[in-house]
């Protein structure tokens, strides 16, 4: 229960920032064009590689949490 809150509480966050991840340079150079769509596709693109690392993370975290419940479930199944 704990863990479902906190995961809740941490996609909330993160889903709700207006997320631009360009650094300052790369955000100058773009805003100076008249159209803002390769502005527009750089930022998506940073976006969609920062991805993976998030989810390699929270499938690390999942395999973790799992072995430690089922070690938990194995430890009080053998103490009956």
């Amino acid at each position: 229960m704990k863990y479902r809150i906190l995961f809740t509480i941490i996609a909330l966050v993160v889903v709700s920032f207006d997320a631009t991840a360009q650094c300052a340079m790369c955000r100058a150079v773009l805003e100076s064009e008249a159209s803002q769509s390769a502005a527009e596709g750089i930022n998506d693109g940073i976006m969609y590689l920062m991805i993976f690392p998030y989810l390699l993370m929270g499938g690390v975290a999942y395999f973790i949490w799992r072995s430690r419940k089922n070690s938990k479930a194995g430890k009080n199944s053998a103490d009956l």
